[in-house]
């Protein structure tokens, strides 16, 4: 029997990615039908669909080979916002019509002009980024409104500019720009600085605003991180140095959950393979069979970039000239307690790097293959590509491959939470977090409201194991697993350190520097006893309201990142 086994999992797909009245089977037949090139690999992806071995993304599933005009792409980047109110509002209008369509978006908010700055055509002064983040906040809760799934925003402020330190407020309260996420794209002449202690300076258009404490800018960032969750860190310049598109694009923000660097108007699929369904009867994990589904699954994602609907027309000009995908995992914890390994151990840092060079090795490997058929995507300079610091990573016969044949796709892994994917394939550990506890109470959203079922992790259903938990966990090993997968990875990793109440602020504090060390692209925590805990925590069930107004939340019941 395929697809979902528990009711409620079931139920959940059905609402989500179906069609009425359709079963799963049904809707993997729309699928894999929309996204294939013959029979043959109509039958190879219907398989591995069908057996959950790959989950596409919830657009894609519910976009694919449907009549409704919704776009199979989950998440975008704006366009670049030009400091103009005539831009500012372009913008905003452009992410309405984005929202509508299914799509989350980030944008950079650093391009506009700070607080107090002088605007002579008008003889009056400017109100900053962060005021003008509220007019898409708006936007995002009135799209909401009108009945269509959660918005999903995320809103990045370079570390140098102005208005820095407003920014870092911005969301240290209960009621302000609660349909974003915020990040600070963090600069590496930041980071030297923190480390250095040294002045750092505050600019905009080349003009130095003022001088600051570089350690003292960095503490009020990690004191809003301790007491609220955000913002969150990117480290821009690490993402851009390792891009393999630098030559031909600048990337300032990243999708709402952070597993996707974007370029203005950047687009990417995505989608994620389940480790659980790679583990044999004697506990083997089937690399074989995992690198033998890859290929057939980059040919139906490369499929979509071409058949999809997309929002704007500038959206799909990006997405076709680059060809962007995400291909990730899920069920990584629930795969190391069936074969035996304690998450965060040596063993299992260890086997995550496996997973992680089959995974982006295969990819390209199938993507320089399909180059081969179909051609490299159209901005494809070979010169210039292989000197990005990703590609340089990779192994000398695969890059002389890349050069001599091409590649179908500028980018192709990712690693995305999974929340909803991974729940839908009777609830597996999501993407590469641990399992958060063994039996859950899980907050559902439907059209009568907020419903609570209770729930329990794939593996102690299905074989009566436990092990690790989150709260057995310490920081060390969450982000031990994270470095281990990010060289493999040319997107980014999106993962969540959840930080228990015996951590000390200076070892909180710590954690950051170290993924800035490990050469991680961004790094988002978690602290169950900080004050956004306690919003999200209410004894009282929260409205549909409440919930559908959070571009992206954990979930307190189940430690989960949701993103719509």
């Amino acid at each position: 029997m395929y697809g979902p086994q528990i009711p409620v999992c079931d139920e959940l797909h059905a609402n989500k990615y179906r069609l009425p009245n359709e079963n799963f089977e049904e809707s993997v037949n729309r699928n894999s039908a929309a996204m294939s090139d013959d029979d043959n690999h109509r039958a190879e992806i219907k398989d591995i669909f069908l057996n959950q071995r790959f989950l596409p993304a919830g657009r894609v599933q519910s976009a694919m080979g449907s009549p409704r005009n919704v776009t199979a792409y989950n998440c975008f980047v704006s366009g670049t916002i030009e400091d103009s109110m005539e831009s500012i509002m372009a913008r905003a209008t452009q992410a309405a019509e984005t929202m509508r369509r299914g799509g989350g978006i980030g944008y950079d908010f650093s391009s506009i002009r700070p607080r107090g700055d002088r605007i002579v055509s008008l003889d009056s002064s400017a109100s900053g980024p962060v005021s003008f983040m509220h007019i898409y906040d708006a936007v995002c809760r009135t799209i909401v409104s009108a009945g269509h799934r959660r918005g999903a925003m995320m809103g990045v402020v370079r570390v140098d500019h102005p208005d820095i330190e407003e920014f870092i407020r911005a969301k240290q309260n209960q009621d302000q720009l609660t349909n974003f996420n915020i990040s600070i794209g963090v600069t590496d002449e930041f980071m030297d600085c923190v480390i250095k202690e040294k002045q750092f300076s505050l600019r905009f258009n080349n003009k130095v605003y003022k001088e600051i404490d570089a350690l003292a800018l960095w503490d009020e960032i990690m004191r809003a991180n301790w007491e609220w969750a955000e913002p969150g860190v990117l480290f821009i310049d690490r993402i851009n140095n390792d891009n393999p598109l630098a030559y031909c694009e600048t990337i300032a923000a990243t999708n709402p959950c952070g597993e996707q660097p974007l370029p203005p108007y950047g687009a990417c699929l995505l989608g994620s393979f389940n480790l659980v369904k790679y583990v044999d009867e004697k506990s083997i994990f089937n690399f074989e069979m995992f690198k033998e589904d890859i290929p057939p699954v980059v040919r139906a994602m490369d499929n979509v970039v071409d058949r999809t609907n997309y929002p704007l027309p500038d959206q799909e000009i990006e997405a076709k000239n680059k060809r962007r995908m995400g291909l990730g995992i899920t069920g990584l914890a629930n795969c190391l307690t069936l074969i035996g390994l304690s998450y965060g151990s040596d063993k299992a840092v260890k086997f995550l790097r496996l997973i992680g060079k089959a995974l982006c090795y295969t990819a390209v490997e199938a993507s320089v293959n399909l180059a081969t058929e179909k051609g490299s995507f159209p901005l494809y300079d070979k010169d210039k590509y292989i000197e990005s610091g990703f590609i340089k990573r990779l192994p000398a016969d695969l890059i002389e491959k890349i050069y001599k044949y091409g590649i179908r796709n500028s980018h192709l892994t990712s690693i995305a939470p999974t929340g909803t994917i991974s729940f839908t394939a009777d609830n597996v550990s999501s993407g590469i977090e641990p399992v958060f506890a063994y039996e859950i109470d899980r907050t559902l959203i439907t059209e009568e409201g907020p419903v609570i079922v209770k729930l329990q992790d794939y593996v102690y259903k299905n074989y009566n194991r436990t092990a690790e938990t989150t709260e057995d966990l310490t920081v060390d090993d969450h982000i031990k697993m994270q470095i281990a997968i990010q060289p493999y990875i040319d997107s980014a990793v999106s993962k969540t350190i959840n930080v228990g109440e015996n951590v000390k602020f200076e070892e909180f504090k710590d954690v950051y520097i170290r993924g800035w060390r490990g050469k991680l692209k961004g790094v988002t925590t978690f602290r169950l006893s900080g004050k956004r805990y306690g919003i999200l925590n209410r004894s009282e069930p929260a409205t549909k309201e409440e919930y559908n107004g959070t571009a992206c939340f954990i979930d307190p019941n189940t430690g989960q990142k949701e993103c719509a």
